[in-house]
């Protein structure tokens, strides 16, 4: 990538967007900005709590996280956010045109095993098929790569940067 672009991490809960975001921001020389940070405290609650977000909880944790990446066009960074929807990744796009996004993909089990062993984090496992119902993976027209979670984080994160590499400065999503 020669001009530094704003990378999106996303996928369902659990696929370690907060543990490749940063590794990938470090690989790629751009500050990291974590998507949780970005939820207002009634989504964290309401989360918390074992209850999915519907859209509307959704939209000011996306145009925070379109604004951060919006401020940060032609400088670059990574920011993570599930971005499970097109209408998500859409209204993402509408505030910083020029993202791609990193879709974390990865066998349920192996997901579902590594959100039972995380500490300290608000979503609990009980929300995973809630998230893969709502999952809608990249299309052929949007900007990114899937990159699969097996492995090392260090392995992960090579993955992405090569996927990224790879997609140069096509518009169209790779596998």
């Amino acid at each position: 990538m020669s001009t530094p672009r704003v990378v999106v991490v996303m996928g369902v809960a659990g696929t370690g967007k907060t543990t490749i975001g940063p590794l990938l921001a470090a690989r790629l020389g751009v500050p990291y900005a974590e998507g949780d940070d970005f939820h207002p405290q009634a989504n964290i609650a309401k989360m918390t709590a074992g209850t999915p977000l519907t859209d509307d909880d959704r939209w000011p944790w996306l145009d925070a996280i379109g604004a951060w990446a919006h401020g940060r066009a032609g400088l670059g960074g990574v920011v993570s956010s599930s971005a499970l929807k097109r209408a998500y990744r859409d209204r993402l796009r509408a505030a910083a045109p020029g993202i791609v996004f990193v879709h974390l993909t990865g066998d349920r089990t192996l997901i579902e095993d590594r959100m039972a062993h995380r500490q300290g984090h608000f979503m609990p496992t009980a929300l995973l098929d809630s998230q893969f119902a709502t999952l809608q993976p990249l299309e052929r027209d949007e900007a990114g790569v899937e990159v699969d979670v097996s492995g090392s984080p260090e392995e992960i994160t090579t993955r992405a940067v090569d996927a990224l590499h790879g997609l140069g400065r096509s518009a169209a999503r790779t596998s």
